[in-house]
């Protein structure tokens, strides 16, 4: 699994021009489910996601997670994440898990997040085209692979 997570301000989601989702301080996530992903590769995310400290304490030091300032977040599937973009000019999609399995382990990750105790915890809608709008705060901008974390 790939994601890109942003410290946002707020955060939003629109499909045919319709606001489907909207968080306030906290976190977007885009996630990419790459093929051979497992349930497993997602758990490391749960960890970590939830207490990665990068919101600003009293002095000013990113010492707070999203659970510590009650923040909220965003989930954006985005398939384009696992693009291979090694050869040529047209990014390669191959790497990608087929949209079922993708569904089942996106759906899998929003669901252990609402449980680890984040206070709203939102999405947009899978293999939908989305106007993903979104003001990053500092900007702070994580990339994880499921692959390079313990």
């Amino acid at each position: 699994m790939k994601a890109v997570i942003q410290r946002v301000k707020n955060s939003g989601v629109e499909i045919d021009g319709k606001t489907v989702s909207e968080i306030s301080q906290g976190f977007m996530i885009l996630l990419g489910v790459v093929e051979g992903d497992t349930e497993a590769d997602a758990d490391k995310f749960i960890k970590k996601v939830p207490v990665l400290r990068v919101f600003e304490d009293e002095n000013g030091k990113m010492n707070l997670s999203c659970l510590d300032i009650g923040g909220e977040i965003l989930v954006v599937s985005q398939f384009t994440l696992c693009a291979d973009c090694s050869h040529g000019r047209r990014p390669s999609f191959t790497a990608s898990a087929p949209p079922d399995k993708a569904e089942r382990l996106y759906e899998y990750f929003v669901k252990e997040l609402k449980a680890s105790g984040i206070k709203k915890v939102l999405t947009g809608e899978f293999g939908a085209d989305m106007k993903v709008s979104l003001i990053n705060d500092g900007p702070v901008t994580i990339i994880l692979d499921s692959k390079e974390l313990k």
